[in-house]
Formats: structure tokens, sequence, C-alpha cells
């Protein structure tokens, strides 16, 4: 009970700074912000993935959890790698953005693709061990 109280008053302690951040910045940065949101998920993330949930839909029943599984993944490894990949520009210090984040997140999105195929295979090796001989 005391941890739910905890938690719920570091909650709207963070709303409270959020709001007092928003307050600090232009009124018109937060409008032109809160609409390129609106506009990026509803006109191209939201239909996006509708289409990509129509694929796996389509797709066999031994085959939807990984490819499930494979797509969170790459959405959730996306989300973090995007604010470092969308960076603009040259930076002063460079060890603020030492690494190569689009290259490092390409090899991950590899990996999760490699990780998936072998999971089909391992599954089908299994399924057809389980059929036994023809």
């Amino acid at each position: 009970m005391v941890g739910r109280y905890a938690v719920g008053a570091l909650g709207v302690a963070t709303m409270g700074l959020g709001v007092s951040l928003v307050w600090a910045q232009s009124p018109w940065d937060v409008a032109v912000w809160l609409v390129g949101a609106i506009v990026l998920h509803d006109g191209l993330i939201a239909p996006l993935v509708l289409l990509v949930g129509l694929g796996v839909a389509a797709a066999r029943p031994g085959v939807r959890g990984p490819l499930r599984a494979a797509l969170v993944t790459a959405g959730c490894l996306t989300a973090i790698a995007l604010p470092d990949i969308l960076r603009p520009g040259p930076h002063n210090n460079a060890t603020v953005l030492p690494l190569d984040y689009v290259r490092n997140w390409l090899v991950l999105l590899g990996v999760v693709a490699i990780a998936t195929g072998l999971v089909l295979v391992v599954r089908r090796v299994q399924a057809g061990r389980r059929r036994g001989p023809r």
C-alpha cells in the first residue's frame, strides 16, 4: 500500500516537472511538436503497424509467435536508437556520440532476424521429427 502511494507521488512529481519544462518553452515550439507527433503517428506509424499486423495475421500459426516477437524487439530497438540516429549535425565534442549508431542498430536488427530465422528452422525440424518418417 505504501509502495503504491510512493509510486503515485513520484508520478505526480514527474508530471509536475514535465509541465514546468513545457511552460519554459515557447508555446509555438510545443504546438509544432504536438502537431508533428500526431501527424507522424496517425499518418505513418499507425497505418504501417496495421499493415504489418495484417501480414503477421496471414502467416502460419507456427510462424506468428516468433515473427511477433521479432517485430516487437525491432520496434523497441528502433525506438531506443532513433533519437541518436536522427540527431542533427556534427558535434563539437566527439565523445558525446562516439559510436556509429546506424551501423549498430542495423547489426542488432540483423541479429534479431537471424535469431528469428533460427527459431523457425528449429521449430520446423522438431515438427518434422514429431511426425516421424514418411
